[in-house]
């Protein structure tokens, strides 16, 4: 076990999920993680090795079948499985985000519905906010929801669907003015629909398509899609928590959780960036010695595992925030800034270390060089965590006089 970014006061019963979770990505996954991605294919093996472990169900409550563990637990078993392979983790977290809003926010049948099968992983999970003109400006929102009996019909096209063609479950935020006059803020004027599809691509149910791949710089392995809903029909007991108008609290509430989630996967990045560049200065031979014998690259080890540490203890004191039931939006913001900051620099130094070879495909930081800068767009750029981290600030420590 590595010396670096480890966590105190985890039970014994933590401590043995992360061996196995690490167990598993050692023999499982970094062995076939770059050729998978390389080729842009679905790692189904792993995922089913993972719904095996139980990982699908591994917040949600015991009373529905899953191991109703904290979200320090779940956080750090995806900075495990990022380590290995960074699009795995995505797998997994959309799936969560689903099941956390469910399970804070979902009425009783529809928790009893959909909970039980999402922790045997029998149902998967994908949720929608972006869309093409949207951006970080989700009160842009443009598709909409129009209320016919006890119907709603869905009209519009979602962007960037982490698990879009593999989902069974999909989250959709969307406009929906029943309620809310004329003028009414457009954060409230919104609702999360529970879509039920099927798993695939083209018309997965009637009035709902989904097109294909994105093709991505990286991220590979994972579909990411674009929703189109035309004339959708959903049962209004499929609003989320069953009262519209709440979708954007529900969804950021969501996001919150999901910003720790990224953080732990840019931790997990930057460690297996900091193994692999260390690694590799003590097998590279200039100028008579091993590369690690020169202080250049002592330097740049030391701000490497420097950024490891600091990055994996500001994501693990966010988890604890939220964990303790208290408000964690500025906590978040920090640990996912930073982590994803973090890790583009780890990376790359790591990428600098390797020299020529690291541009090669042979090599995994190639792979690592490409995933990295998703992590400073997703759940929220830069630019967005400082502005919450900003107002938040001010809230805490408001001038007086």
């Amino acid at each position: 076990m590595s010396r670096l970014a480890q966590t105190h006061g985890l039970t014994d019963v933590q401590r043995e999920i992360l061996s196995t979770v690490r167990d598993f990505v050692d023999k499982e996954i970094i062995p076939v993680a770059t050729e998978l991605e390389h080729r842009d294919e679905y790692p189904q093996d792993i995922v089913d090795g993972l719904k095996e472990l139980g990982l699908f169900g591994l917040m949600i409550p015991e009373e529905y079948g899953g191991l109703g563990e904290s979200l320090l637990t779940y956080a750090l078993c995806v900075e495990e499985i990022a380590r290995g392979w960074m699009s795995v983790s995505g797998i997994i977290n959309t799936h969560f985000i689903v099941a956390y809003m469910l399970k804070q926010h979902g009425t009783q049948e529809q928790k009893d519905h959909f909970l039980p099968r999402m922790a045997a992983g029998d149902i998967r999970g994908a949720f929608s906010m972006s869309e093409p003109a949207l951006g970080s400006d989700v009160s842009a929102i443009s598709s909409k929801a129009v209320k016919d009996g006890d119907e709603y019909v869905l009209n519009g096209q979602k962007m960037w669907l982490t698990n879009g063609g593999t989902s069974s479950l999909v989250a959709v935020l969307v406009k929906s003015d029943e309620g809310h006059p004329e003028g009414t803020a457009p954060h409230k004027s919104m609702t999360t629909f529970l879509v039920e599809k099927e798993p695939g691509f083209g018309e997965v149910r009637p009035g709902l398509t989904i097109p294909g791949k994105i093709d991505k710089m990286g991220y590979k392995g994972v579909d990411t899609t674009e929703l189109i809903m035309d004339g959708l029909r959903v049962p209004a007991d499929r609003v989320l928590g069953g009262v519209a108008g709440r979708g954007f609290y529900q969804m950021m509430d969501g996001v919150e959780v999901g910003r720790v989630n990224v953080a732990a996967r840019g931790c997990g990045v930057a460690q297996r960036a900091f193994e692999l560049g260390v690694r590799y200065a003590q097998q590279r031979h200039t100028f008579g010695k091993k590369i690690a014998q020169h202080q250049a690259i002592q330097f740049k080890l030391a701000e490497m595992a420097t950024k490891v540490e600091a990055a994996h203890a500001m994501m693990v004191n966010a988890a604890r925030k939220k964990d303790s039931g208290e408000r964690n939006d500025l906590e978040a913001g920090m640990a996912k800034y930073l982590a994803s900051e973090y890790c583009k620099e780890v990376v790359e130094d790591a990428f600098r270390i390797h020299g020529g070879y690291g541009f090669s495909k042979e090599y995994e930081i190639e792979r690592l060089y490409r995933e990295a800068p998703m992590l400073l767009i997703g759940e929220g750029t830069a630019e967005i965590q400082k502005m919450i981290i900003g107002r938040r600030l001010l809230e805490e420590y408001r001038f007086q006089g």
